[in-house]
């Protein structure tokens, strides 16, 4: 996965609770001082736990249509 398909963190509002490391399933994020970081984005499925999670909610998680184009 992409950085620009990552949720987003916004550190402005994070309080480096832990809360989205803790509860990711796939072991994606990882806290890095005071703040969540994408350790290995590749291991993110985009299931939005971490933004249901965050009780700052510093995560965003917006969902993405692409539609595709017959040929």
């Amino acid at each position: 996965m992409d950085q620009q398909t990552l949720p987003q963190i916004n550190l402005d509002l994070c309080t480096g609770c832990g809360a989205c490391v803790a509860g990711c399933p796939e072991k994606a994020l990882v806290m890095k001082t005071d703040h969540p970081s994408f350790r290995q984005p590749n291991h993110c499925s985009y299931c939005t736990d971490c933004e249901r999670l965050c009780p700052a909610s510093a995560i965003r998680a917006p969902l993405r249509f692409h539609w595709a184009t017959g040929a």
